[in-house]
């Protein structure tokens, strides 16, 4: 971790990297991660020397995160979906694609 950090970005940091290990990410991608997400809020708050034109006019990490949330590649699964639609009672879901699956369970 970079001297240069404020107590509030080391925080930061910290709290980013060991919600990424949680989720199981190795630790030293979720160092990298950590640090490439500081650095970027760092450049659109002004506070770093140098900074690329995509870290200040690009959509910030947080936002781009939220909106990609529990989304993966393409959203739930197949069987996710249709493990929410048992729980729910939905008849024919045994019959239903993806797609059926997912507007059944209003997602």
């Amino acid at each position: 971790m970079p001297r240069a950090w404020s107590d509030t970005r080391e925080r930061q940091y910290e709290h980013i990297k060991e919600g990424l290990e949680g989720r199981g990410r190795s630790e030293d991608t979720a160092e990298e991660i950590a640090a490439r997400t500081v650095n970027k809020e760092r450049a659109r708050a002004g506070e770093a020397k140098e900074s690329s034109k995509t870290s200040t006019d690009d959509i910030s990490s947080g936002r781009r995160g939220g909106l990609r949330s529990h989304r993966g590649s393409g959203g739930r699964t197949r069987d996710q979906l249709y493990n929410e639609a048992r729980d729910r009672g939905i008849e024919g879901r045994s019959k239903m694609s993806k797609a059926e699956l997912e507007k059944a369970v209003g997602r």
